[in-house]
């Protein structure tokens, strides 16, 4: 059975945290957002929060109420934001992000303080209405002021999974990778990076690394520079670099490949599988015991119809067993130094041809 390598995603990501606080983190920006540096991610909710968001929610209930009934106010302004607020309302229906809910939620929140100040501007019960909202309003700054706000050290993407590795599987270091040292990490191919609620970090979102230990022989003879192709157990097939090799011993080789798509979609993971695609070339597949090899040209001997024919053929790629092969086009035979004459009388190998195995 063919083994299935596994490999550590390096990344350049640097952890966003200020002094340690007792209170609990709250999320500002979504799970692999792109953030600018210098934006607020995330805060240390503020001492006894939850007393002062129910006071607020009391005081939105009394405004509701205070307002409920004035029927008699025809301001366009207040037209006009009602019209918002129906807006933001439908367009909740069709989100599932929790930061983009909040945000929403948050739009409607303004929307409804500044009818309600209108309102109470033209109501009889006007300075009752705007005693409550300075009230709230008074809550509201003290939640602000009594938060540590945490922001991006760099740009690039959010990502609350924080395993503790960033600084030990850094692009900064590979000569420092060996196979026993990514062995005693001891994680869990596939397995997802729990989310923190004390820290979050930047990642940078244009490349990352992926560090394997490697046995094929192609893995051996590769050098660094050397483009493949990677397939994620999700099947997405990524273009990658090889950026550094070392040979560990007789049987194994460490290779780390810089990947510069799918960054995101690595994210949430710190082990994964993948198969490495060492090449790819298009054509025809025969055991390589089929191929006869003449005066520097090689050939098959194909079998149509109980007829066989020797067909001269291009091998495109080859390892101990298989050739992947195609038929030479007109000016690659011209090249071999075949006349025109010649070019119209050889024949061509195709698809669902049988050829001879040690003809």
């Amino acid at each position: 059975m063919k083994k299935v390598p596994f490999g550590y995603v390096i990344r350049d990501e640097k952890i966003a945290e200020s002094k340690k606080f007792n209170q609990e983190m709250v999320q500002i920006k979504s799970e692999g957002e792109k953030v600018a540096k210098g934006s607020q991610i995330y805060r240390y909710a503020s001492e006894n929060e939850d007393e002062i968001n129910s006071k607020i929610d009391e005081l939105n209930s009394q405004i509701q109420e205070a307002l409920l009934g004035q029927t008699n106010l025809f301001s366009s302004d207040i037209k006009a934001i009602e019209n918002q607020i129906e807006n933001k309302i439908d367009g909740l229906k069709y989100k599932n992000d929790i930061q983009e809910i909040a945000e929403y939620k948050n739009d409607i929140n303004t929307y409804i303080t500044k009818k309600s100040k209108i309102a109470g501007d033209l109501s009889k019960s006007g300075s009752y209405i705007n005693g409550l909202i300075e009230k709230r309003e008074s809550y509201q700054k003290k939640l602000r002021d009594n938060s540590k706000y945490v922001t991006a050290p760099i740009s690039g993407v959010v990502s609350y999974r924080v395993d503790n590795l960033e600084e030990t599987l850094t692009p900064n270091n590979f000569e420092d990778l060996n196979k026993n040292m990514l062995e005693k990490l001891d994680l869990q191919t596939g397995q997802i990076v729990i989310t923190s609620n004390e820290k979050g970090k930047i990642i940078n979102n244009y490349e990352c690394f992926i560090a394997t230990i490697l046995e094929s022989e192609e893995a051996k003879e590769a050098k660094e520079g050397k483009r493949v192709t990677l397939r994620l157990s999700s099947q997405d097939e990524i273009d990658a670099t090889i950026s550094y090799i070392s040979k560990q011993d007789n049987k194994h080789t460490l290779v780390v490949f810089r990947i510069g798509n799918c960054v995101e979609k690595l994210i949430d993971y710190r082990k994964i599988s993948f198969d490495v695609i060492w090449w790819k070339y298009e054509g025809l597949k025969v055991p390589k015991s089929a191929i006869i090899y003449d005066n520097g040209l090689s050939y098959v001997i194909r079998n149509r119809g109980g007829y066989e024919d020797r067909v001269l053929v291009e091998i495109l790629k080859e390892n101990d067993n298989y050739c992947i092969l195609d038929n030479y086009d007109n000016e690659e035979l011209r090249d071999l130094g075949f006349n025109t004459n010649d070019i119209e009388s050889i024949r061509k190998i195709s698809i669902y041809d049988e050829v001879e195995i040690n003809p």
